[in-house]
């Protein structure tokens, strides 16, 4: 026998209709993934939301989330995608940054698993508490050639400014991936001053170690930042934190800089869908406002992509 819909599931689902991820980890991939994107459009267009990004750490996913649209015509949702410049694409390369644009893609990532900052976090994890859970290919591939966006003397390289002249031009959103924070603010600076308007920091207290201070800092330069839902709820491998500890971090950014992504599709954690229901849940009974939820899943998101 189902078990019986609460008031509260009926107040999550009027929540999440129109939210919008930026941080779908759907398949195919290198990677284990528990859904591929059809599935993951089917189910978000199922819970009402309004867009859907996927992300893939190896390959752009624009003629993906194309195909789909075309063949499933009765889609609302909206599917996008972007390249994450790690070095199956070239890494910080202006050309597939070109290609990304060319085929309306939304999101430019900087180098997330082949970052430098990233490599170092994974060594230092190798033999500590977080080795289980971080990410890995579901073979063996290639070492990673360490990527920065700066040169030996700590000077933004051409190739960079390269990719934010494109990323400025298109108007699409340049996401700090898994560069540490300093070379974020760098990358942010020179962004700005060549006419970036979108600019977004991935998982800011994971990975690339934001203090509290520097989130508000890189929010009074414009910036979002984007947490992700899988770190904070139970049944996921990656949770690292508490909801109240999100709940800070939201304070410290402000609601209205604040986006929360899924960052779902791994193993052992998850559907997608399923995070945005239990964090909504979460954000419910930490007292945050109807309006603030629907700030940080939907309206935030929904203006950085133009939807």
């Amino acid at each position: 026998m189902a078990a019986p819909i609460c008031p509260d599931d009926d107040r999550i689902s009027a929540l999440l209709h129109g939210a919008v991820d930026l941080h779908c980890h759907s398949g195919p991939s290198v990677m284990p993934r528990i859904l591929d994107h059809i599935d993951a459009a089917m189910q978000a267009e199922a819970a009402g939301f309004k867009a859907l990004v996927t992300k893939d750490h190896y390959y752009p996913g624009m003629s993906h989330v194309q195909m789909i649209q075309r063949d499933h015509p009765e889609l609302k949702v909206k599917l996008f995608s972007g390249v994450a410049l790690n070095n199956a694409v070239g890494g910080v390369n202006p050309y597939a940054v070109e290609h990304c644009v060319k085929l309306g893609g939304k999101i430019v990532w900087m180098p997330t698993f082949s970052a430098a900052n990233h490599l170092r976090d994974a060594a230092k994890k190798a033999h500590g508490a977080g080795a289980s859970s971080f990410p890995k290919t579901a073979t063996k591939m290639l070492e990673s050639t360490p990527l920065t966006v700066l040169d030996a003397n700590g000077q933004l390289l051409d190739a960079a400014k390269q990719c934010l002249d494109l990323i400025a031009a298109a108007d699409i959103i340049l996401a700090g991936g898994h560069l540490d924070a300093n070379e974020i603010f760098l990358l942010f600076t020179e962004a700005k001053r060549r006419g970036v308007q979108k600019l977004m920091v991935n998982h800011p207290s994971y990975i690339v170690g934001c203090t509290d201070q520097e989130i508000r800092d890189l929010v009074a330069m414009g910036a979002y930042h984007e947490h992700s839902i899988c770190m904070f709820i139970d049944n996921s491998r990656v949770k690292h934190w508490e909801p109240e500890d999100l709940a800070h971090l939201i304070r410290v950014a402000g609601v209205d800089r604040t986006i929360l992504g899924s960052d779902l599709g791994l193993t052992d954690a998850p559907l997608p869908v399923e995070g945005f229901r239990t964090i909504v849940r979460h954000l419910i009974d930490l007292q945050f406002s109807e309006a603030e939820i629907r700030t940080l899943v939907s309206a935030n998101a929904s203006a950085l992509l133009g939807v």
